[in-house]
């Protein structure tokens, strides 16, 4: 399971809100048909007015991550998981891979027990505040990875990592690829860019990948070719991803993004397929 670069970061400043920009020809039934129908006024609105936080988009949006988190679509059997994978940012866990060492945990048992004081993890909160920046287990074991399973049976636990999900990565990732004018799929690729580098200062964070593909290209909301912005922000997606051993394998990128990408499929429209790490995925 891949997990986060420095996740507890301050998310970046966003841009302000822009119109969503979705091009005509990404919803054209086929590229060659110039006699297809043109689209009136009120479907392009109605399909701009669609975006990943749609409730089915982001199903689909969860789906796509877990399968390359997890090697599962099944995303929602993720709040249990936690182990130590090795990659010096000591537990990984729950949904979104919230890690002991990156401060993310931290900030999701804080809040569980603000929302459920006296919770079976608040008493590992010291401990937590110790190894935060660190692979250290010091305070956590031997139970709290027992405790952990124990309280994914929690729904108010449940609640709280989907909260700190959205707080932390998916709202301002797709708060920004609206503002850069992106349709749902690049909406997506901002997601699972935070989702794994998440939003520090570092060469390789999101907002530095969106720096380094806006000095090749131009978004949508800055008159450039949203596929043309997207191939170049995948490009810096895949560098800032060979830059550390535990990301190298850059499949969750070139054979399911991009593959959504060369289809046009720029509304991330069912049924889609897929493959990460060798193994192949289908959403219907």
């Amino acid at each position: 399971m891949f997990t986060p670069h420095r996740k507890k970061l301050a998310i970046s400043a966003l841009l302000g809100s822009a119109l969503l920009a979705i091009p005509v020809t990404a919803h054209a039934t086929a590229p060659d048909a110039p006699s297809a129908p043109a689209r009136t006024q009120a479907q392009v609105v109605t399909e701009a007015a669609v975006g990943l936080d749609d409730p089915a988009k982001k199903e689909i949006a969860m789906k796509i991550v877990s399968s390359a988190e997890n090697s599962s679509l099944d995303w929602k059997a993720q709040y249990k998981y936690i182990e130590d994978i090795g990659d010096g940012r000591g537990y990984t866990a729950g949904i979104i891979g919230f890690c002991s060492g990156t401060g993310d945990m931290l900030d999701l048992v804080e809040y569980y027990t603000q929302v459920k004081p006296g919770n079976v993890l608040a008493k590992y909160l010291p401990a937590l505040r110790a190894v935060d920046g660190s692979d250290s287990h010091a305070g956590l074991d031997p139970n709290f990875t027992k405790d952990w399973a124990k309280a994914a049976q929690d729904a108010e636990f449940k609640k709280a990592q989907d909260h700190e999900r959205d707080r932390v990565y998916f709202d301002p990732s797709v708060r920004q690829a609206k503002a850069d004018g992106l349709g749902v799929l690049g909406q997506f690729i901002y997601y699972d860019a935070i989702v794994m580098h998440g939003d520090g200062t570092d060469p390789t964070s999101f907002r530095n990948i969106r720096k380094r593909a806006l000095a090749k290209a131009k978004p949508p909301s800055q008159g450039g070719n949203e596929t043309a912005y997207l191939n170049a922000y995948l490009d810096a997606r895949v560098w800032a991803m060979k830059q550390e051993e535990a990301h190298s394998d850059t499949s969750r990128v070139d054979t399911a993004q991009r593959v959504f990408l060369r289809k046009g499929n720029l509304n991330l429209n069912t049924p889609l397929d897929w493959k990460v790490y060798g193994d192949s995925f289908h959403i219907g």
